[in-house]
């Protein structure tokens, strides 16, 4: 799993948004996104970023399909990781 950050927050503007979300680098199967209540831009971009998404082929789930609850561990980069042969 993977945290794709809108940085909705910066307030660039919509194009902006739009873009940082779907060609975000982490964006992959199991992502994340982060959007905030309040960001300016959002309420307007998110119809544009889901069919975006979708287009890429991705599945719109809520967040409790995603994370793992057992046997894990959080890397350096704050992604969950199944553990392994321990």
């Amino acid at each position: 799993m993977a945290f794709t950050d809108s940085l909705d927050w910066k307030e660039k503007g919509a194009q902006p948004e739009i873009d940082q979300v779907l060609n975000h680098k982490h964006l992959q199967n199991g992502s994340i996104i982060l959007f905030h209540n309040d960001a300016k831009y959002t309420p307007q971009v998110l119809d544009t970023i889901i069919k975006g998404l979708k287009e890429k082929g991705f599945e719109i789930v809520p967040v409790s399909q995603l994370i793992y609850t057992e046997n894990y561990y959080m890397d350096n980069e704050g992604r969950q990781k199944i553990k392994t042969g321990e």
